[in-house]
């Protein structure tokens, strides 16, 4: 066991060695990553210069989750942390969903045209609500291990239709520039 010496000795050093520059950022500016998107993606959503844009990644996202839970799905040789795996990408494809719509709010607040995105993201989610529901209705050997994530999905893919839905009725449309005569 270490002593308390012999760990404030190590702290000692580990500050030291931390240039003052780094951890004033690491404290000032924790990592604000979701932890179901990888390190690219969440660079992505970073770099992503408007709510609309942020959208679109989400979507796509969720997609490639849903895609993924589908795979795994059919695999004829299961891995051996199967369930953890399903629940994990479904997880993550609710995860995707609730930060899309996160991003109807920022736009509202910014003022930002994201009628684009909201098409996009509607019909993309009515496309996930159909495949979720043949898994539901055609549930494979291993339901038991994903049955409440698979209706938490179902659940969370219609509040985000219904979102787009309102949202677009709800904002503005972008204004029509016209052409000096």
């Amino acid at each position: 066991m270490i002593g308390a010496r012999a760990m404030f000795g190590v702290l000692s050093l580990a500050c030291i060695l931390i240039p003052p520059g780094a951890r004033a950022r690491a404290w000032a500016h924790p990592q604000q990553q979701s932890d179901y998107l990888t390190e690219t993606e969440a660079d992505r959503i970073r770099d992503a210069n408007n709510p609309s844009d942020r959208i679109k990644l989400y979507v796509s996202f969720a997609e490639d989750r849903l895609k993924k839970f589908q795979y795994e799905l059919t695999r004829t040789t299961p891995e051996r942390r199967r369930a953890e795996i399903l629940n994990g990408l479904m997880n993550a494809y609710q995860g995707c969903l609730d930060d899309a719509t996160d991003q109807i709010d920022d736009a509202k607040e910014k003022q930002v045209d994201i009628h684009s995105s909201l098409k996009l993201l509607e019909s993309k989610s009515k496309e996930f609500l159909e495949a979720l529901q043949k898994m539901q209705q055609n549930p494979g050997p291993d339901i038991d291990n994903y049955k409440d994530g698979l209706k938490d999905a179902l659940d969370d893919t219609k509040d985000t239709i219904s979102t787009a839905q309102k949202a677009g009725k709800e904002m503005l449309p972008a204004p029509i520039r016209r052409k000096p005569s």
